[in-house]
């Protein structure tokens, strides 16, 4: 084993040896990969080995994708056989709310060029004849489905990363790891120790211990998981003596099972409601080949459910049930990727599809660690979602659920119960008692809109119990004022001799003057958009950022990562620390000024402008600025002031018909104004000029900001795409995203978000399209639960289009 290396990977599932794979295919080949006991310990071994493109993140289906390309060319360059079958598969609805999320699916993968397609009952069971077609009301079929044999894929990663020069070591334990000085790991293991620049932790089931080596607790757990093999079925060899085919896979969710040919036997798997974890605190280290026992009363109302759905296996024998642990992060999707304050320690667990994911994670890490960016949109994966409010407790229950849940609908306004409340604020239950429905956002609990007595969420695809009452929230913002609570926004502090100069590098936008703020665009390297903020100088070296909550993990990570040495900056990220309130309107002005000494008239306080002021008695930081479009103003202030001022302001508000509203209110006026969001419409994808950004990009400006080159080459090329607003004629629901967008008969685009303008009446989407084509007035269609509906071009903000409200 050599003293010294590139990079180590740790874990020898399929994952790892992906990762290995790839590193070597872009040009590291001094990388070595340790495994405590055989390539494919722990949960690769006994993976049922099923394959598919459908996901319903399309970022995700991408990677997909990408993966089952992948094997062909591992298989040639590796020459070991992965056993590949590429049976073709369907998903089946028993339920027309099923059907309508199937159609939602098959919408998101007409822009990903999936081949999928619906089918009725009848043409379901002509193609996979164990179906009683009298049990469901559709289907989705898609013929890039399959499965192949775990080990030999596995080994085939690891023989073509061999042949690329990576080192690989069998039972070969890693007992530490410890960061050197010079930022170096020393690997530490039973046979010795290599330093190594970089760690990838694909430890699988053991993770979390490769995690705790270095003090991180990853939000992680495995859990059992069984599925059935039955003994030879004669329905199966006659479907394949009549096609000379296998059959195909299926998955029926609402039994809460999967399906595929097993020789000449069928595989039976289910996600079953009466889940059960695994090594809930630790995992044992002689874990290895092993099966856990099988407990068929567990998944008996699965099975029963399958009996009847694929009646053939009323009558077949069980030759052998399989339950092994498979790891699961809580929302069912990897952690992938650096964490924050650990150069040069990497992530790629929780991976439990890994034979429709490892190759596109391996493919995402390994131009992460090389090339500085993963090349691909992979928030969904990335391990900054999370941040230490996901504890062992958090992760335990959010895991169950999501385990029971995973062939469950998870409806555009369901929010899931489990783990929850967790983060709060001094005025929760003031806003609960006036009604809120909350949701949870990076484990806070924030109010979604407000319900009159008797009222609740009705789940659904379309619109619901909470239109009107939204709309109400939404129209007296327009009307009168309205005052929300933000406290779930990102806030952070920038301070120090060095603030000035370090964040004019960071961001794209100018560095406003003492006691103004500006919208301030941060770039990658390639001029891509990693972040949006409001930017506020405070005077005396000190700057004030708030952004997305969900992103504050992933922003500390980029600010850590480029902060001087000299300790002439210091970020701080404040969470719930600082909280605060919003309040809009054209009554906003009276509301707040009957309140403070500070002048707030329009000449006094602009648009834009920010300065410490009293609200009552409490000390606050106001902000003349709000994400509704409208005149209205931030109110930031410690935790403890929070509960007074949400009583006072909303006292001093009713002459004024103040209203408490939500953030699905929110979303309502953001697009009445063509604002976009974080995660949705501004994404690590898309540049500034496509995301309608521009104008907030300072390229005059004499710093040489990060991204700077390439933004300019950007604006020189125009790029390909365009952030558009488009009014939709819809019926009774509206697009949430990733529906697609035609023109003139072809999907050219896709939605990246939407609603309902409850203030302008109509239902809007934002998304994007060619450039070449963007500007066109008419022959646009957007495809929403099956249907393609007439859209037009919203060229201007449907509100207040030339901001006269917003600064006046």
């Amino acid at each position: 084993m050599k003293s010294h290396a590139k990079a180590v990977v740790i874990g020898g599932g399929v994952v790892g040896c992906s990762v290995l794979y790839h590193l070597t295919k872009f040009g590291w080949t001094d990388v070595v990969l340790l495994e405590r006991s055989q390539l494919t310990s722990g949960s690769t071994w006994h993976a049922a080995g099923g394959m598919h493109t459908i996901n319903g993140d399309p970022n995700v289906a991408k990677l997909q994708q990408y993966t089952i390309r992948l094997y062909k060319e591992i298989e040639e360059l590796s020459g070991q056989d992965i056993g590949l079958h590429m049976t073709g598969g369907i998903m089946l609805a028993a339920t027309n709310e099923r059907f309508d999320w199937l159609k939602g699916i098959l919408a998101k993968g007409r822009y990903l060029g999936l081949e999928a397609e619906l089918v009725t009952p009848s043409e379901a069971a002509a193609l996979m004849p164990l179906i009683d077609p009298s049990q469901f009301v559709g289907g989705l079929y898609d013929p890039v489905e399959g499965h192949l044999d775990p080990s030999g894929t596995t080994h085939a990663y690891a023989k073509a990363a061999r042949r690329n020069g990576a080192e690989i070591h069998i039972e070969t334990r890693v007992e530490d790891l410890v960061q050197k000085p010079d930022g170096t790991w020393r690997v530490i293991t039973d046979k010795g120790e290599i330093v190594a620049e970089h760690v990838v932790n694909a430890g699988g089931l053991w993770a979390r211990e490769v995690g705790r080596m270095v003090g991180l607790e990853l939000p992680l757990l495995a859990m059992e998981h069984m599925y059935l093999l039955t003994d030879d079925m004669p329905e199966v060899a006659a479907h394949n003596a009549a096609t000379g085919r296998e059959m195909l896979h299926a998955v029926d969710f609402d039994g809460e099972l999967y399906l595929r040919q097993e020789r000449k036997g069928m595989l039976m798997g289910t996600y079953e409601k009466a889940c059960v974890p695994w090594s809930e605190i630790d995992t044992p280290w002689d874990f290895g080949h092993e099966l856990l026992a099988p407990d068929l009363d567990r998944i008996a109302p699965s099975l029963e459910v399958g009996f009847r759905h694929f009646p053939a296996f009323q009558n077949a024998g069980i030759k052998q049930i399989i339950n092994g642990p498979f790891t699961f992060a809580p929302d069912g999707n990897p952690l992938v990727g650096p964490v924050a304050g650990l150069p040069g320690y990497w992530c790629a667990c929780a991976v439990m599809a890994g034979f429709s994911q490892g190759g596109g994670v391996g493919l995402a890490l390994a131009n992460w660690m090389i090339e500085g960016d993963p090349g691909f949109d992979v928030f969904a994966m990335d391990v900054a979602r999370y941040g230490n409010w996901a504890t062992l407790a958090y992760t335990n229950a959010r895991v169950r659920e999501n385990y029971s849940r995973r062939f469950s609908i998870r409806y555009p306004n369901e929010e899931l119960p489990a783990a929850r409340p967790l983060k709060t604020t001094p005025i929760y239950d003031l806003m609960v008692a006036k009604g809120a429905q909350m949701g949870a956002s990076w484990g806070l609990e924030q109010p979604l809109w407000f319900a009159p007595e008797g009222v609740t969420d009705s789940f659904s695809w379309r619109r619901s119990t909470d239109f009107e009452h939204v709309g109400a929230e939404a129209r007296a913002v327009r009307d009168s004022a309205g005052m929300m609570e933000i406290s779930g926004f990102a806030k952070y502090t920038v301070e120090g001799f060095g603030a000035r100069d370090w964040l004019d590098k960071m961001l794209a936008g100018r560095i406003p003057a003492e006691g103004r703020m500006a919208l301030a665009p941060m770039l990658k390297e390639d001029g891509k958009l990693i972040g949006d903020f409001t930017l506020a100088n405070l005077g005396a070296e000190r700057y004030f950022l708030a952004g997305s909550g969900i992103a504050e993990e992933y922003h500390m990570r980029w600010f850590e990562a480029h902060l001087p040495d000299d300790g002439s900056v210091t970020v701080v990220p404040h969470g719930v620390g600082i909280t605060g309130l919003a309040v809009a309107g054209p009554k906003s002005r009276e509301v707040l000024q009957g309140l403070t000494r500070t002048d707030l008239s329009p000449s006094a306080f602009k648009f834009m402008d920010i300065a410490e002021a009293e609200i009552g008695m409490a000390p606050v930081i106001l902000g003349r600025i709000s994400y509704t479009g409208d005149l209205g103003y931030e109110i930031w202030c410690a935790p403890e002031y929070l509960r007074y001022l949400f009583q006072t302001i909303l006292e001093a508000g009713e002459p004024h018909g103040l209203k408490l509203f939500g953030l699905r209110a929110l979303n309502a006026l953001r697009l009445e104004k063509g604002y976009g969001s974080w995660a949705r419409d501004y994404r690590p994808v898309y540049g500034p000029l496509e995301a309608g950004l521009e104008r907030f990009v300072a390229l005059k400006k004499e710093a040489d900001f990060i991204g700077k080159e390439a933004a300019t080459r950007e604006k020189e090329s125009g790029e390909t795409l365009r952030l558009r607003t488009f009014i939709v004629e819809a019926n009774d629901a509206d697009v949430i995203g990733d529906e697609p967008i035609w023109f003139q008969g072809e999907v050219k685009g896709w939605v990246t978000s939407g609603g309902f303008a409850h203030a302008s009446g109509v239902s809007v989407a934002m998304g994007y399209v060619p450039k070449e084509i963007a500007d066109e007035d008419a022959g646009w269609e957007i495809e929403l639960l099956g249907e393609r509906l007439t859209a037009r071009l919203q060229p201007r903000p449907l509100f207040d289009p030339d901001g006269e409200r917003m600064r006046g």
